[in-house]
């Protein structure tokens, strides 16, 4: 959805002679999605975008899930999740289906290549760490809350901060993240109601174009195989870009809470809509005023949806056992609720402080094999009243 931008020098019409000053012509790329109907932008390079000189499979990129695990709720440990690794090596998938892969990632290098996701937008929610996320379309700096929204086609690579540890909660799609349609008008601009807007979406800070000859590698993620290019020109050779296809970032501290005098239900907490999910942020925010309210969340069955919750801060009202970066899994077909003692302990109270990411899917979630050995196998049981 992101509006109109423009970064660098590009000509007054599309499609129409522009010369280099040595008097060669620009090579115009579009870029855009749902073939020529959706959103789009025009990049222009210095040397054509198609010219791989070399390519290799560098073999699968599938997750390996369990097998006939019974129905429970989950609760995974991610705070010591394994790190180690760039930005794309260092994810360890947590839980995912065919609409959508959730991971952790420590990384503690940067991406000596770049990469792109063929089949889909990624978003990065940085949990810790601050750096760049360099792309064709410019450079982004990034800090904790971050969301970065990387659609699908861009190539991108993350450059952390020297010194700076990193955490990142990662959403890949297989499709494409956009705001809430309810949230914005017919002309595609934010409406008053919505609890974020235009000024609150920070476009690439930088464009910088390198015209350099040398050896650099794309890395292609689709159809489950990771693809290896090699370019002899830099990949970051654009000149100028327009249009409203674009890399951005969201801070979840620019949600702005929906409130009310009694307790809201999760859609007001959304904050993109995915192909087969949505992504809500839980942010710090004013309780319920009703003079009876109850503020802890009601017991609740997902009849339709899984949820996952990742917990970036603060004390979470209906939880207890949660620690920084967990994540909790409860699936469609049982129902769950404040844990014993939290319904009842939110009477009166006039905030809460917590600050959370949560994934809610259309589709039974699998929960992946590497995700097992941080399993906290006391969760489902987490219920009983003593």
């Amino acid at each position: 959805m992101p509006f109109y931008y423009k970064m660098g020098a590009v000509p007054h019409k599309r499609h129409t002679v522009y010369r280099q000053p040595n008097g060669q012509l620009y090579h115009e790329e579009v870029m855009g999605i749902h073939g020529f109907a959706g959103i789009q932008s025009i990049l222009y390079h210095i040397h054509p975008p198609t010219e791989v000189h070399e390519y290799e499979s560098l073999g699968p990129a599938t997750v390996e899930y369990e097998e006939g695990t019974p129905l429970h709720h989950r609760h995974f440990l991610t705070g010591d999740a394994p790190g180690g690794g760039d930005a794309v090596e260092a994810r360890v998938p947590i839980a995912g289906n065919s609409d959508v892969v959730l991971y952790v990632a420590r990384p503690d290098r940067p991406m000596e290549y770049w990469y792109k996701h063929a089949s889909g937008d990624d978003v990065l929610f940085i949990h810790d760490g601050t750096g760049v996320l360099e792309s064709q379309f410019g450079r982004l700096r990034y800090r904790p809350g971050d969301y970065l929204v990387i659609p699908t086609g861009v190539m991108w690579r993350v450059i952390p901060d020297e010194g700076s540890e990193q955490r990142m909660f990662v959403i890949e799609a297989y499709g494409h993240i956009d705001p809430p349609k309810r949230y914005l008008n017919n002309y595609g601009q934010f409406l008053e109601h919505s609890p974020y807007c235009e000024r609150d979406i920070r476009p690439p800070d930088e464009l910088i174009t390198v015209d350099e000859a040398g050896e650099y590698e794309v890395r292609v993620k689709a159809r489950g195989v990771i693809t290896c290019f090699l370019y002899r020109n830099h990949p970051m050779d654009v000149v100028g870009w327009d249009g409203h296809l674009w890399p951005y970032a969201f801070n979840i501290e620019d949600f702005e809470p929906i409130t009310g005098r009694i307790h809201q239900p999760p859609p007001v907490h959304q904050t993109f809509d995915g192909p087969g999910f949505v992504v809500c942020s839980f942010v710090p925010r004013l309780f319920d005023y009703h003079p009876e309210a109850i503020p802890a969340p009601y017991n609740h069955s997902n009849v339709d949806s899984d949820e996952v919750l990742y917990y970036v801060e603060g004390n979470f009202m209906s939880r207890k056992g949660i620690e920084r970066a967990s994540i909790t899994v409860h699936p469609n077909g049982i129902p769950h609720g404040p844990h014993p003692g939290t319904y009842e302990g939110s009477i009166g109270k006039k905030e809460t402080l917590e600050l959370a990411v949560m994934v809610d899917t259309f589709r039974p979630l699998r929960i992946a094999k590497a995700a097992q050995p941080m399993e906290d196998e006391n969760y489902p049981y987490s219920w009983i009243r003593s």
